[in-house]
């Protein structure tokens, strides 16, 4: 498969552009060797999307339920999208081929045009930059479509998981989840102390899947028996995230920054009250992240 690859001194990035312009991976150079920052594809040659390093979310994170969503005065259905999911999850990017509009040393931009999935017609566009072994990544979408609709973004980057990881990012409140992993109540993060990140704090030991808002934009991950710290910075309207592990004995996690909560486009108030933007024609949405990562 036909990969780019960014380098610095620091560290290197492969990026896939026929695998939705995802990350194969992103490691630390040094000393000879190479630390990942996050999760290696293991075998590119055989890889799905969800076995790459990280992926974009475009145009919503996620799912939605019901089969669909209304808007603008009018039902517009979606079918599911992944083998085993009732429900269309995460949009099409992170399953479409997208095409390098330039690369160079450090930095790759490369776009997708979409008709579809359902009424969603639209321009992606992604940057990859390395600076000192910082990963920089915009993305951008843009409305082609004749009708306004919600549009949300997001990244979906999986982080190893050892014993002595550790996670700090503030937020509030998190939205617990029934058996579809839909939305079902929130819960104040302070009333459950395994899900408060306000402080740094390890992973839950058992199953995560939840969102959690309003998000400050930074948050820390250390690998203490690693001896690394990754800090990340949100720009743009990522004002929420998704921390997804399985357990305890799961070699990854998931911290996942996005513009919007599950299932926006269904959930009460309406999908700007829970994160969503309404473009209308030739409207844009852009957000961005910097991923720096240091020794300890």
């Amino acid at each position: 498969m036909d990969t780019i690859s960014l380098a610095d001194d620091i560290a290197e990035v492969v990026i896939v552009p026929g695998l939705g312009a995802g990350l194969a991976s992103y490691d630390l150079l040094a000393h000879g060797g190479r630390e990942p920052i996050l999760r290696p594809c293991r075998d590119l040659s055989r890889a799905a999307p969800f076995d790459l390093a990280s992926i974009l979310l475009v145009p919503w994170s996620n799912r939605i339920s019901g089969g669909g969503f209304a808007f603008g005065g009018r039902f517009h259905p979606l079918q599911p999208n992944l083998a085993g999911e009732p429900m269309p999850i995460h949009g099409n990017g992170f399953s479409s081929a997208w095409t390098t509009v330039e690369a160079s040393a450090v930095s790759a931009c490369l776009a997708l045009n979409s008709d579809g999935p359902g009424p969603f017609m639209f321009e992606a566009v992604v940057r990859y930059s390395l600076e000192r072994g910082t990963l920089g990544v915009a993305l951008k979408v843009t409305n082609r479509g004749p009708v306004a609709l919600p549009f949300g973004l997001g990244l979906h980057p999986w982080f190893p998981r050892t014993p002595g990881t550790t996670l700090q990012a503030r937020a509030a409140v998190a939205t617990r989840e029934d058996r579809l992993h839909l939305p079902n109540g929130q819960i104040a993060v302070a009333s459950r102390e395994e899900w408060d990140f306000s402080v740094r704090r390890r992973l839950p030991e058992r199953w995560i899947n939840n969102d959690f808002s309003p998000w400050d934009g930074h948050a820390e991950i250390i690998w203490s028996d690693r001896g690394l710290r990754l800090n990340i910075a949100a720009e743009g309207d990522l004002s929420a995230y998704i921390l997804y592990s399985p357990a305890s004995d799961a070699d990854f996690f998931c911290f996942e920054p996005v513009t919007h909560l599950v299932d926006a486009h269904n959930r009460a108030g309406g999908p700007e009250a829970n994160g969503l933007a309404i473009l209308d024609h030739g409207d844009c949405l852009a957000i961005g992240c910097r991923f720096v990562p240091a020794h300890l």
